[in-house]
């Protein structure tokens, strides 16, 4: 982990912007972004209890989850019939509490 005095020495090659710019990309759409939370709080869920607790289609999720999966922000489990889903990697929670600390530090918090 990379402490707060260090974070002036970070630099990147193309390669690891071009890959950080993809998991923003990903992390762009509104779906999206409520899966990664959802799995966040949740632990891990199947497409359908993900679903459910969205008000999505379980097509829709899974369509989602399908790029978030390509993107390596989480990983899957099969049991059975049933695929379950949840976080590859939590320093995620870290990166959105940022972003959304930032976000609200100026904006009436949407609800």
């Amino acid at each position: 982990m990379v402490m707060a005095s260090d974070r002036s020495q970070l630099s990147l090659s193309s390669s690891d912007a071009e890959q950080l710019a993809g998991y923003f990309k990903v992390l762009g759409d509104p779906g999206r972004l409520q899966i990664v939370y959802t799995l966040l709080d949740a632990g891990e869920l199947c497409v359908g209890d993900l679903a459910g607790r969205l008000g999505a289609s379980e097509s829709a999720t899974s369509h989602q989850l399908r790029q978030l999966r390509t993107s390596g922000l989480v990983r899957s489990r099969r049991d059975g019939r049933e695929v379950h889903y949840r976080i590859a990697d939590l320093h995620i929670r870290l990166l959105l509490d940022v972003a959304a600390e930032h976000y609200l530090h100026d904006h009436e918090p949407h609800r």
